[in-house]
């Protein structure tokens, strides 16, 4: 339990960071095409490193614009 009363929260799943072959799972797509699209930046993510890495509420953010540019 917090100071307030409420109980401890875990991390925000929101804020989760995700690896391009859980970005893939989630998005149903290869690792190798997230791999191409972060490289390409057509997809938002960070290289820290040797590695890439996504925060899942940008990914969802990122694929709402690009159903919604679809739509129009």
């Amino acid at each position: 339990m917090t100071r307030d009363g409420g109980k401890a929260r875990g991390p925000s799943l929101d804020n989760e960071i995700l690896t391009i072959e859980e970005v893939a799972a989630y998005l149903r797509l290869t690792p190798q095409t997230i791999y191409k699209w972060a490289q390409e930046k057509r997809i938002p993510a960070a290289k820290l490193g040797k590695e890439w890495r996504f925060r899942k509420s940008i990914v969802d953010r990122w694929l709402d614009e690009q159903i919604m540019r679809n739509q129009s």
